[in-house]
């Protein structure tokens, strides 16, 4: 049976065309994509019935229709002199009409489909819809009529079209709808529409997430579960307990053992679970959120083409070597000392600047992705002070494994960016094997190795040789060293966490969009403006850069 096929014979659920009415995409992503985000005034409604739960005023009752193609659980149905009353209970106002309170459009046509079920259910009976608004403590009644009869069946059969279609509906007209939204931070409306120049859009992204990483790092800890509870139990020391709803992923770093019934309620609430080596390498992980079937076929569908995937590499591998031109503009002014290696830097980076947009291949790309590597990281030792430690400079790129200091942290830090990066693009419900621009390799995804090409100056590199000139690092106990590699040490693992961390909560401030947030909120941003790229809202992905 094809897709449409499918669709069309679905039922559709009662409340989905509550959503239909208020905003097309709205109803799209909900029951098409199944994205659902609970935000404040979704936990106010759930309270309310609950409320009238414990009052004894509600009776809910399930209904559904083959006929109609409805189902549903509307919240009472009563006899009132002989006439079947369907009630819906709204927590806030009513609308304002010539006569007096209205019900909205979109509570009339959800009160009206269940008037529709309970007719069929209950035959012979008279009905009458009421909705009753408990803000001002007002019950709105209106007849099933015609017309509402007629507005119920145009909408499922709206409903059954849009369902069958892969493509997401176009944002709404009435930009007042999107503030009160609960989806505005996966719709992203704002950022999609058209905006005058030098004007900041309206803020709908939400700016940081309250919830933290637990990071374990101590050898042989296990992770366990008591109640809606993660337990950190050591081989020596108390175990420590953490609601699950202040976690945000959960970190485990080497010999870590995590139960199956910690995973079970990491994956319940969203939370990702990731394992890195003692050494820093990510091995993997899990999210909660599985993607769509149709938000990763209008993904693999973009990707297969050769030519969107070159300019997405374009913009990103511009994005990349402007951050490293600006990062060492940024950091050599006022220092004399550097300016020779720096200038012959940055004089071979702005002339490497055009040839991003000109590239006509990604091996080309590549090409000149490399070179400007190759002009960054050597001039990047001079942007140490002259007082630090011999033993943490840095003298060219090298791993796995690395074989200094500067590379062991630097190479520990771009794997939390990476890890990072693939959890949002799980979140956003994209398919982290398929990539645009890195060949797949190993168990890495390349989707995520994309993305993170954006973030490694200002999420790793500014930050660590800020902390390198701070003297943050201990070259004798924030390492372990071989003749082989050089390790981080369980104390310099910590140090590096923390450091991540903290540049992660740190806010900035959107150079094209104009509003703050953080750079751990800048990462889910990114994957949802690339997802963009392909759904119609093209021009936003990789325009970030460094003041």
């Amino acid at each position: 049976m094809s897709m449409g096929a499918e669709a069309e014979l679905a039922s559709i659920r009662v409340h989905a065309l509550h959503a239909l009415a208020y905003c097309e995409r709205l109803f799209y992503l909900e029951e098409v994509e199944e994205i659902r985000v609970a935000d404040a005034a979704v936990f106010a409604g759930r309270r309310l019935h609950v409320e009238l739960a414990e009052e004894g005023e509600r009776v809910e009752l399930e209904l559904a229709s083959e006929a109609l193609g409805l189902h549903g659980k509307v919240d009472a149905v009563r006899r009132r002199d002989g006439v079947l009353v369907v009630y819906e209970h709204k927590r806030g106002r009513p609308a304002s009409g010539e006569k007096g309170p209205e019900a909205w459009p979109s509570d009339r046509l959800q009160a009206g489909a269940y008037a529709l079920l309970a007719e069929e259910r209950f035959p012979g009976s008279a009905i009458e819809c009421r909705v009753r608004y408990h803000q001002p403590d007002t019950t709105v009644r209106f007849p099933l009529d015609a017309p509402l009869r007629r507005l119920v069946r145009d909408a499922v059969a709206r409903a059954r079209l849009l369902r069958s279609r892969t493509t997401r509906p176009p944002v709404t007209a009435e930009e007042r709808k999107c503030a009160k939204c609960s989806l505005a931070p996966v719709c992203l409306p704002e950022e999609e529409r058209p905006q005058a120049d030098g004007q900041p859009r309206p803020r709908l992204f939400p700016e940081d997430d309250t919830r933290q990483v637990l990071h374990v790092t101590t050898p042989g800890s296990r992770v366990g579960r008591e109640a809606e509870q993660l337990v950190v139990t050591p081989l020596e020391g108390e175990p420590v307990r953490v609601p699950v709803r202040t976690v945000s992923a959960l970190i485990a770093h080497g010999a870590v053992q995590v139960s199956s019934q910690a995973l079970a309620l990491c994956v319940h609430h969203d939370i990702g679970v990731h394992w890195f080596t003692a050494g820093g390498r990510h091995l993997g992980g899990v999210g909660g959120g599985a993607g769509n079937i149709h938000r990763r076929l209008r993904q693999y569908e973009a990707l297969r083409q050769p030519e969107v995937c070159l300019s997405l590499a374009r913009k990103l591998v511009l994005a990349r070597v402007e951050g490293q031109l600006r990062f060492l503009l940024r950091a050599s002014r006022g220092e004399p000392g550097s300016r020779s290696e720096v200038a012959t830097a940055v004089r071979d980076l702005r002339t490497l600047l055009p040839r991003c947009l000109q590239a006509e291949s990604l091996d080309s790309l590549r090409g000149v992705e490399g070179a400007a590597a190759a002009r960054y990281f050597g001039a990047l030792p001079t942007l140490l002070g002259e007082d630090v430690d011999a033993r943490l400079r840095f003298d060219g790129r090298n791993r796995r494994p690395p074989r200094d200091r500067f590379n062991a942290v630097l190479g520990f830090l771009y794997n939390m960016v990476h890890r990072e990066v693939e959890a949002a693009i799980i979140a956003v419900g994209l398919d982290p094997a398929l990539g645009f621009y890195h060949q797949p390799r190993s168990s890495t995804g390349p989707l995520g190795l994309d993305l993170m090409e954006q973030f490694r100056v200002p999420m790793v590199d500014m930050p660590l040789v800020g902390s390198i000139n701070r003297k943050a690092w201990d070259a004798d106990a924030d390492f372990e060293v071989t003749p082989e590699h050089v390790w981080l040490s369980k104390q310099g693992r910590a140090k590096a966490i923390e450091l991540y961390e903290r540049r992660k909560r740190e806010t900035w401030k959107h150079n094209v969009l104009g509003y703050s947030l953080s750079y751990a909120r800048l990462v889910e941003l990114e994957v949802r403006l690339l997802e963009k790229e392909w759904t119609g809202s093209p021009g936003l992905f990789a325009r970030f850069r460094l003041r």
